[in-house]
């Protein structure tokens, strides 16, 4: 997530600069063919700037529903922060001697409270890690060039901008011994997380460490989870509408391929001058589109690991911390900060 008040000038053209190039090309090139009289080819400007308009509401449609997609992610994780926080209230609690006959110590006690909070921060980092598994319709492909840039973009301006080592080979830390391997193996490890939760719970009722009414609301907590992680995986999984996607980029490269074809015979009327001054013009307003376009495409898929998503690793640290300090413990990993402007 960009958290700076403005955009480096620098980084803009590391990452977007590639688009000026090659309209600059093109834009010059038509721009030479008009200078030696190659081709005379004038289209009217007021159909190319009735499409310009249309496109502009068309693309801004489709960024709007981009940004609903963001944004309900964004609230997702906002309500994971809020129960993930009651689930330690709980935990820390209702886990007690209260209802035994036959109490236990202090350390056994705190061993179920550390188990059952532990467990719900490895559900957290391995929802998170399943929700940045690349699918087919975001930016980038399998195999080429256009990849390439994705992966350079994830580790300059994404994920690699943090310590993503917990959610890859230190889940074990938060897992008993007896279940990191079992859990792991399992295709959607978050989910099975959350069942044992629910056999742990279940365990503990039948020992009498808690009665009915507390399992039953201890147990609507990890339904909102599995709630909230299936509208994440909505979200992940099902793309905003690829007719949409792909009809914008359609409609944006016809305004570009028009748009010279009409600004520079207009602007060769006034001269040689005008001639050139209308490449980068061109180009400019070329930009602008393919901008407004890239925007739509990043925005509608914000777990990607790219400058755009939601902060996930940010708001699993701010959870670990808050339920490890429930615990009491002091030795806590440091909170995830922005680097470059931009907050993982």
């Amino acid at each position: 997530m960009l958290v700076s008040r403005d955009v480096d000038f620098i980084t803009l053209i590391k990452v977007r600069g590639k688009h000026m190039v090659w309209l600059l090309a093109f834009m010059g090139l038509i721009a030479l063919l008009y200078h030696f009289q190659i081709i005379s080819i004038t289209v009217p400007w007021l159909p190319v700037s009735v499409i310009g308009t249309a496109v502009a509401f068309y693309v801004g449609f489709k960024n709007n529903q981009a940004y609903d997609r963001m944004w309900e992610a964004r609230k997702v994780w906002g309500a994971i922060i809020n129960d993930s926080r009651a689930w330690g209230m709980m935990v820390d609690g209702y886990i007690s001697n209260k209802f035994l006959e036959s109490p236990k110590s202090e350390d056994e006690i705190r061993s179920i409270k550390k188990r059952l909070i532990y467990r719900h921060i490895a559900w957290l980092y391995a929802h998170r890690s399943q929700l940045l598994v690349p699918t087919p319709w975001e930016i980038g492909k399998a195999n080429g060039k256009e990849d390439k840039s994705r992966n350079y973009q994830k580790k300059k301006f994404g994920i690699g901008l943090v310590d993503d080592e917990i959610t890859r080979t230190e889940l074990k830390l938060f897992l008993p011994s007896d279940e990191h391997d079992r859990l792991v193996a399992h295709t959607n490890t978050a989910t099975q997380i959350i069942n044992e939760q629910s056999r742990d719970l279940a365990n503990l009722r039948a020992q009498g460490i808690i009665d009915v009414f507390l399992n039953i609301e201890m147990e609507n907590v990890l339904r909102s989870f599995y709630e909230f992680q299936g509208k994440n995986e909505r979200i992940k999984k099902f793309p905003l509408p690829r007719q949409y996607a792909h009809m914008s980029r359609i409609f944006v490269g016809v305004f570009i391929f028009l748009l010279p074809f009409s600004m520079i015979p207009e602007l060769l009327q006034l001269g040689t001058y005008a001639l050139w001054l209308s490449i980068p013009l061109c180009a400019l307003i070329g930009w602008v589109y393919v901008m407004m376009e890239i925007v739509g495409d990043y925005t509608a898929n914000p777990f990607q690991g790219l400058v755009y998503d939601i902060p996930m690793m940010s708001l699993c640290r701010v959870i670990e911390i808050d339920l490890r300090e429930m615990l009491g413990e002091t030795d806590l990993p440091p909170k995830v900060e922005a680097k470059n402007g931009v907050l993982m």
